[in-house]
């Protein structure tokens, strides 16, 4: 990881980051103890790990890393992330959308408030999606 986005890691985790991380882990846990929620569980606990280091890393979509249509970038992907907009998506949305409109208050939290506001848009959809290094 390179010194800028180690450093912008840092601060992130101290300003707002944690918070957010644990937000998904616990829609993770919770998404596992229904036993049925298992595939959202895996994609919260993916997504947790991004948001508690985002610099350096994206979350783009996974057929078009991989070259393949599979069963979470089809039909079953829409119903997929449909079930999770309504079920955890809108609370995480609504706390990365809270913590972006507190960071762009600042001139200096600009970048972390862009960072909160791309994890709002993953929090809505992100079945389908895969995290990879920039």
């Amino acid at each position: 990881m390179p010194a800028v986005s180690l450093l912008l890691n840092i601060v992130w985790i101290v300003f707002g980051g944690l918070w957010m991380a644990v937000g998904w882990m616990i829609a993770a846990v919770i998404m596992a103890i229904t036993i049925i929620g298992l595939p959202w569980a895996r994609a919260a606990f993916n997504i947790g790990v991004y948001s508690l280091l985002p610099f350096g890393q994206q979350a783009v979509d996974r057929d078009g890393v991989t070259g393949q249509h599979d069963i979470g970038t089809g039909p079953l992907g829409l119903i997929g992330n449909l079930i999770w907009l309504v079920l955890a998506g809108w609370w995480l949305a609504l706390g990365h959308l809270i913590t972006a409109i507190l960071w762009a208050v600042t001139i200096v939290g600009l970048p972390f408030a862009w960072a909160h506001l791309k994890l709002a848009g993953l929090a809505l959809w992100p079945i389908g999606k895969v995290i990879v290094p920039i």
